[in-house]
């Protein structure tokens, strides 16, 4: 490394730690009510998955986790036994003993994922399931990260999502598979439903930490706070329409789910974090004792009940926060990120090589065009 490249790379590593101070000075800011009482939000209630629509797919997906684990996942880094990180919460069923197919792409499925909020502005530190794209792809898979605006709404990014579906050239049979990480989940969804013309040339979506339902934690956070946030001068990434936060409030994205139309000829799946406070990466502690307030059933950042599509097939729940679910901080050791970010170690080659043979094995079911309702 010359001395140019050297103060370049010291200048990205200064700019990420101003960053990252201005993210932590937030911990202590999440002081208002974290349920609002308003009337714009539609009714609801509380009831198991199964009677919004949701189909349980755990035990399947289990078995393909486990497969891949046991054939080549032991020598991939940061492994972990399936039993350990995968939760097994009550009702998820008996394993099927069907055979899973670990051989290479079929070539139908072109993946893309979509990053969540700021995920652009750290860009340089971590690449959402980099780790994971490159393993997939010494199997033949296809992929790439499309990279929407950080810090704008998901009506704005949901454009960005239909320029890029849209300009994708795709082989005869060939049809994409986007993979959400947390905002980048609602950033699909309103691209489908307000895109109707992407429909045929996505097969499925999968929300993995999706902010589905929005997160309490963007009402527990201070108004004041929450303008910094938007205005704050990140290296990497523009302010875009700051409409970010206010994409993530949970009557926005309940106003959505009410109101909105999906197209019924896409699969949709998710993929939900769950852990307790120790496994929590420490600069998401605070938020995940707040969020504990409520339900200690979460990633950090969200309610595990926040992050499922209705209707969707729920794969399963992995022992994960918010953050290593997708983001291999723990890869790049060397940033100020990586150094950072305590509880990162997380086998994600696995979790999306299994997200998508789940996915290729339930398109090639017999029905499955038409298993939404």
């Amino acid at each position: 490394m010359n001395l140019r490249q050297r103060r370049e790379h010291l200048h990205v590593i200064a700019r990420l730690a101003v960053a990252l101070t201005a993210l932590l000075l937030l911990e202590g800011c999440f002081y208002r009510p974290m349920l609002s009482f308003d009337l714009a939000s539609p009714p609801q209630i509380t009831v198991p998955a199964a009677l919004a629509g949701v189909v349980d797919g755990r035990a399947r997906f289990r078995e393909i986790w486990c497969a891949i684990r046991q054939d080549h996942g032991k020598g991939l880094p940061e492994d972990r036994p399936c039993e350990e990180v995968l939760v097994r919460f009550a009702g998820e069923g008996t394993p099927s003993g069907r055979m899973v197919f670990l051989g290479p792409a079929s070539g139908a499925l072109r993946i893309v994922v979509v990053p969540g909020m700021l995920g652009e502005c750290f860009r340089a530190s971590a690449v959402p399931f980099g780790d994971a794209l490159a393993h997939l792809a010494t199997y033949g898979y296809r992929g790439e990260v499309l990279w929407v605006s950080g810090r704008s709404s998901s009506s704005h990014n949901a454009r960005q999502v239909r320029d890029a579906v849209m300009e994708q050239a795709l082989a005869d049979g060939e049809r994409l598979l986007l993979v959400g990480h947390s905002k980048g989940a609602v950033d699909i969804l309103e691209a489908l439903a307000g895109y109707p013309e992407i429909a045929p040339r996505v097969a499925a979506v999968v929300s993995v930490a999706g902010a589905v339902n929005g997160s309490p934690l963007i009402e527990g956070l201070y108004r004041s706070h929450a303008e910094f946030m938007k205005r704050f001068p990140f290296a990497d990434c523009d302010v875009g329409d700051r409409g970010a936060f206010d994409s993530l409030r949970p009557t926005r994205r309940l106003q959505f789910l009410a109101t909105a139309t999906l197209p019924s000829s896409v699969r949709y799946f998710s993929v939900v974090g769950v852990v307790e406070e120790a496994e929590t990466t420490w600069s998401l502690r605070t938020r995940w004792k707040r969020l504990a307030e409520i339900d200690p059933r979460n990633d950090g950042q969200l309610l595990w009940s926040d992050a499922i599509i209705p209707g969707s097939t729920l794969l399963g729940y992995v022992r994960a926060d918010h953050l290593a679910i997708a983001l291999p901080f723990s890869r790049n050791p060397a940033t100020f990120m990586g150094r950072l970010v305590d509880q990162n170690r997380f086998p994600r080659e696995v979790l999306l090589e299994a997200v998508v043979r789940t996915v290729e094995e339930t398109l090639a079911a017999p029905g499955a065009a038409s298993a939404r309702p």
